[in-house]
């Protein structure tokens, strides 16, 4: 049997970020079991002592922490050195290294990625306008959206539209269900902002409708999941997509972040474009 790695994330703030780091590094390894315990808003010595008291305990425990408090930082990696956990800042050697590069101190206040500035009220102003134009809500002001994700039914421009809009962009998503579903004026003015169509497989498509079916136990719209209406719809919407010279992302198997990244990035040679 393969060992369990007992893996203590501690942060002074959310943990989100942590979690992130975490969840992409155990993607590297994909053979070793984790058991993964957070800690959150960790502030104080004993805090951590309570932590370390639990952690010298399990087998094979590892800790990986966010703490910019540079002394609690210190506190913890004593312990653990004394107890002889393997014990990691995640982001310590990135704060020196950008401390070095801008020739600036670091702020080493916790929570600092939540503070109250331009940044968060952008971000703030994008989400409450995302979920305003969700499945093509509010089209009569789709110049003041910086993205608009077009698609038919459940290839992913919700959630794709809300992640984006925690990135700070303000995001429009509109159904295709037929040639004559497409807002005029897109129709009009093609070039309007930074439009993108989201396509997928036909048959994968078929399987995400029919779980959306089967979770609000709904069973009478067999023309949603008929295979031959998908295969033509996904053709028509990338009838469309073609006629107005759109980029298409291919959604397959892809996960929201994929899908996102793809969009960012055809948003900034879009704007470069302009440029």
């Amino acid at each position: 049997m393969s060992k369990t790695y007992n893996v203590s994330l501690i942060s002074d703030s959310t943990g989100e970020t942590l979690d992130r780091i975490f969840v992409s590094l155990k993607a590297q390894f994909g053979e070793i079991k984790y058991d993964v315990k957070q800690f959150s808003f960790t502030r104080t010595e004993n805090q951590i002592l309570k932590i370390i008291e639990k952690y010298k305990k399990k087998k094979n425990p590892i800790i990986l922490f966010t703490i910019v408090d540079i002394e609690l930082s210190n506190y913890l990696k004593k312990k653990c050195s004394d107890e002889k956990i393997p014990c990691y800042g995640a982001l310590e050697e990135l704060i020196v290294v950008f401390s070095k590069l801008l020739k600036q101190e670091a702020s080493h206040i916790p929570s600092g990625q939540h503070q109250l500035n331009a940044e968060y009220y952008k971000r703030i102003e994008a989400i409450q306008f995302t979920m305003n134009h969700d499945d093509g809500n509010l089209t009569k002001d789709l110049e003041k959206s910086d993205i608009i994700l077009l698609g038919v039914s459940r290839t992913s421009k919700t959630p794709t539209s809300i992640y984006l809009a925690n990135r700070g962009y303000k995001t429009s998503n509109i159904p295709i269900i037929n040639k004559n579903s497409l807002p005029l004026k897109l129709k009009d003015n093609p070039n309007l902002t930074c439009i993108i169509g989201l396509t997928t497989d036909p048959n994968r498509l078929v399987d995400i409708r029919k779980n959306r079916m089967n979770l609000i136990k709904e069973e009478n719209l067999t023309p949603y999941t008929d295979i031959d209406k998908i295969v033509e719809e996904v053709k028509e919407a990338r009838r469309i997509f073609k006629k107005y010279n759109w980029p298409v992302i291919d959604v397959t198997r892809k996960s929201v972040e994929e899908v996102a990244a793809s969009v960012i990035k055809i948003h900034e040679i879009d704007k470069s474009n302009e440029k």
